[in-house]
């Protein structure tokens, strides 16, 4: 009497036909835990580039705003300027950067006219913290006229601290000059964007005078 009389297939033809349930269910259950570890590592690895390209665009933001602030402050005046309401401002105005109103203020020498505009090759210049994003205003001309549309050099700041250092070589949390046309010999910019994290600079004042 063999098996096939009693309903029973034998182990090696049943092997022959395919796989087993069982077999087709361990399959498919590791299957589905490589696929699970792979979507788990892409959405990390993911993650971890986004991480990366937003500290890396703050980072440039604060170098890029770094280098517009060198080149001010390197050609720095001490020309006074008139503001819209006629009234005489320092030739140079510091502010602590964590209040309202401008973190720093300034007449720049050495701006390019390339379209041959009849203005001055003078500008006024001021850096103010508006909300979490550094602005940069800058005035065509140095009189009672207005501001132009502000530019936006960092966003995302968290906190701004400005200091001055002086002629005898202290640091001041703002500037008070005691002659109206006294400039630093130095400015300190320490700027936290979070992702980017605390970056300090210093920049010299007047270089180029």
């Amino acid at each position: 009497m063999t098996s096939r009389e009693h309903g029973f297939t034998p182990l090696r033809r049943s092997a022959e036909h395919g796989f087993t349930l069982v077999e087709l269910l361990v399959s498919l259950f590791i299957f589905s835990m490589l696929s699970a570890a792979g979507v788990a590592l892409l959405s990390f690895s993911v993650r971890a580039q986004d991480a990366a390209d937003a500290k890396l665009d703050s980072l440039s933001a604060v170098r890029r705003a770094g280098a517009l602030l060198t080149g001010d402050l390197a050609q720095a005046s001490t020309r006074l300027a008139r503001d819209e309401n006629g009234a005489v401002r320092p030739a140079f105005e510091g502010g602590t950067g964590q209040s309202s109103g401008p973190a720093l203020a300034l007449v720049r020498r050495g701006w390019d006219n390339f379209d041959g505009a009849r203005r001055p090759s003078l500008q006024k210049v001021e850096y103010r913290l508006d909300g979490d994003r550094l602005e940069r205003r800058a005035w065509r001309y140095l009189d009672g006229a207005p501001a132009l549309a502000p530019v936006t050099l960092i966003g995302g700041v968290r906190q701004l601290r400005m200091r001055y250092r002086d002629d005898e070589g202290r640091w001041r949390d703002r500037w008070d000059a005691t002659q109206i046309v006294d400039l630093p010999r130095a400015v300190e910019m320490v700027i936290d964007t979070g992702d980017g994290g605390r970056v300090r600079q210093l920049f010299l004042v007047g270089a180029a005078r």
